[in-house]
């Protein structure tokens, strides 16, 4: 496994198992097969409606495998109506007993979007609160503690943009570990890449292969296919790997940690063996030129109230 050390001085392993969009009665047997395959790393939330299925893997290859927390690296999400000071605690602490843990290894601000208690995806303008009712640096204070008490070991954020990001580090007073948001060669966030490392923040890619299998409602027409673009598949073809392989190893070149997500043990193998794939200075040069600035996670769904997809990335 190679890892990337935090600002936390933690390693984080390059890559891990995302969580998203894997369905109760898949994403238990597809946690088993990562772990014997060699995963260390599991990126979860509490949006993704099965932690406890995950939690029960967990406890499960701790009793019959041997598994070992110190083993794992884990991540969850705080919710959009969770971020009332209030709330984020409680809402940490029913994480940790639907994951079965006693403390997360990084936990993020899942959207820089606040709403009303209860809710999921919003439909209306009702469900949201704006920022100036719960300002983002409130909620970041909240986790902070969290921090501080040891329930998690790194805090972090997730679809923040440079903007909000200095938000935080100007106000908060342990900087944020990690900025997790959607990456891939169409969205490759060199600005945002520069501006983490400038400031010590790991960048993680979700979506790294453009999250093909995402609900029809989330999905354009006529949408850009990373796995099927020429230069990738040039690639691929060359070195006698992967699409996919080739994508995941370029961002892992740069510094930035993935987490695709799979529910198939070929294609969790295949994954995983991306560690092994080295794409010269040209091939990198290359998927460079690939960039389109494309959202596949375009934030239309949040555009309610104050909130927009412009400013939501901001």
């Amino acid at each position: 496994m190679k890892y990337k050390t935090l600002n936390t001085e933690s390693k984080m392993p390059l890559i891990g198992l995302g969580t998203w969009k894997s369905a109760p009665g898949e994403v238990y047997q597809a946690i088993r097969w990562a772990l014997k395959l060699g995963y260390k790393h599991f990126d979860c939330a509490a949006a993704y409606g099965n932690q406890k299925e995950i939690g029960q893997a967990f406890h499960d290859a701790m009793k019959e495998d041997n598994l070992k927390r110190e083993d794992i690296f884990v991540t969850s999400k705080l919710w959009n109506d969770s971020h009332k000071p209030e709330d984020v605690l409680p809402a940490l602490n029913k994480t940790l007993n639907e994951l079965g843990l006693e403390y997360l290894d990084l936990w993020l601000m899942h959207w820089p979007i606040a709403q009303k208690k209860g809710t999921g995806v919003p439909f209306s303008n009702e469900e949201m609160l704006s920022l100036t009712e719960v300002p983002l640096e409130a909620t970041w204070q909240e986790m902070e503690k969290a921090y501080n008490q040891g329930l998690v070991k790194a805090i972090g954020t997730s679809n923040f943009g440079p903007k909000k990001l200095q938000l935080i580090l100007d106000k908060g007073q342990v900087s944020p570990a990690v900025n997790q948001v959607e990456c891939h060669p169409y969205l490759q966030q060199n600005e945002l890449l520069d501006f983490c490392n400038k400031n010590m923040i790991a960048l993680t890619a979700y979506s790294p292969l453009g999250s093909g299998d995402r609900a029809s409602r989330l999905k354009h027409e006529n949408e850009p296919k990373p796995l099927e673009d020429a230069t990738i598949n040039k690639i691929a073809n060359r070195l006698n790997v992967s699409p996919a392989q080739v994508i995941l190893a370029w961002q892992m070149q740069r510094g930035i940690i993935v987490i695709p997500k799979s529910v198939h043990e070929k294609r969790l193998q295949e994954n995983l063996d991306s560690l092994n794939v080295t794409l010269d200075n040209e091939d990198m040069q290359e998927i460079a030129k690939l960039d389109k600035g494309y959202r596949f996670i375009d934030g239309n769904n949040f555009k309610y109230g104050e909130y927009t997809p412009e400013n939501i990335f901001a």
